[in-house]
C-alpha cells in the first residue's frame, strides 16, 4: 500500500502547479497586457485578468489514482455527458461494433490535462483532422478534430481514449508515443481550450458513472474491467 501525504500548508493548497505547456501562453497574455497598458491603463488590468485566467486554465493539480489495474479512471475533469454504446473511430482499430463509451465534457474552467484511463502499454496513437463543432454534440465524435489512443491494460484488455477538439479548442497535444508504458494516472495529453474525452471500454463492460455526474481526472472510477458488470443508476438530489 502506498501512503499519500496530503498537502498541509496553506500555500500547498492554494498554489497549484502549472503545466509547462501553459507558460508560453501565460507570458504572451502578460506581454499583451503590458502593451495595452501603455495605450490605456484600464486595458492593462483587463489584460492582467485574462492572464490570471490563463494561469488558472493551465493548472495541473496532483491527483491520487487507485493502484488497481482493473479500474478505468476518468481521463478528464468535467461532466459525464454521455454513457452509451458507440462505434469507435476507425483509427483506433477496435473493430466496427459498438462498444460502451463514456464521454466527459470539459468547459473552459476545468483542468485540461488529460490522464491515462488505465495503466498499460500504448499500442496506438493516431491523429485525425476535422471540424471544430461544439464538443457536446454527438456528431463531434465523428466530425471533429481528434487524437486517439489505444491502450493495452496490465490485465490484457484494450481501452480506447479519444481527445476531441471543441468549438474554441484549436490544439490537441499528446505527451506520449506508441510503445510507452503508462503508470496509473500518467498525464497523456492536453486540449486547448475546452473540449471532450471519450473512453471506449471492452465489450460487456458496464460503466459505473451516470450522465450529469462530475468526474475528476485520475480519480473518478468509470468502470471495472473484471468482476460483476452492473450499470449504475443515479438521481439528482
Amino acid at each position: 500500500m502506498t501512503n499519500i501525504e496530503p498537502p498541509t500548508g496553506l500555500l500547498d493548497r492554494v498554489l497549484v502547479p502549472i503545466h509547462r505547456q501553459g507558460w508560453p501562453f501565460i507570458a504572451l497574455f502578460f506581454a499583451v497586457a503590458v502593451i495595452l497598458g501603455f495605450l490605456w491603463e484600464p486595458l492593462f488590468w483587463l489584460g492582467l485578468l485574462a492572464t490570471a485566467w490563463c494561469v488558472f486554465f493551465f493548472r495541473d493539480p496532483p491527483r491520487v489514482t487507485p493502484l488497481d489495474p482493473d479500474l478505468v479512471t476518468s481521463p478528464a475533469d468535467g461532466i459525464v455527458q454521455s454513457v452509451a454504446s458507440r462505434v469507435p473511430p476507425p483509427e483506433l482499430e477496435l473493430g466496427s461494433e459498438p462498444l460502451p463509451c463514456v464521454s466527459v465534457f470539459m468547459n473552459v474552467f476545468d483542468v485540461h490535462v488529460n490522464r491515462t484511463p488505465v495503466p498499460g502499454r500504448l499500442l496506438r496513437r493516431a491523429y485525425h483532422a476535422g471540424r471544430f463543432l461544439n464538443a457536446s454534440l454527438d456528431k463531434a465524435s465523428e466530425e471533429n478534430e481528434r487524437q486517439s489512443f489505444r491502450i493495452l491494460s496490465e490485465t490484457g484488455r484494450e481501452v480506447g481514449l479519444v481527445q476531441i477538439a471543441g468549438l474554441v479548442a484549436r490544439r490537441i497535444k499528446g505527451f506520449v508515443e506508441e510503445g510507452a508504458q503508462l503508470a496509473p494516472g500518467d498525464r497523456i495529453g492536453l486540449i486547448r481550450f475546452g473540449s471532450r474525452c471519450d473512453v471506449y471500454l471492452p465489450a460487456g463492460t458496464a460503466p459505473l458513472v451516470c450522465v450529469g455526474q462530475r468526474a475528476i481526472a485520475g480519480e473518478t472510477v468509470l468502470a471495472a474491467l473484471e468482476g460483476p458488470q452492473v450499470a449504475r443508476k443515479g438521481r439528482v438530489s
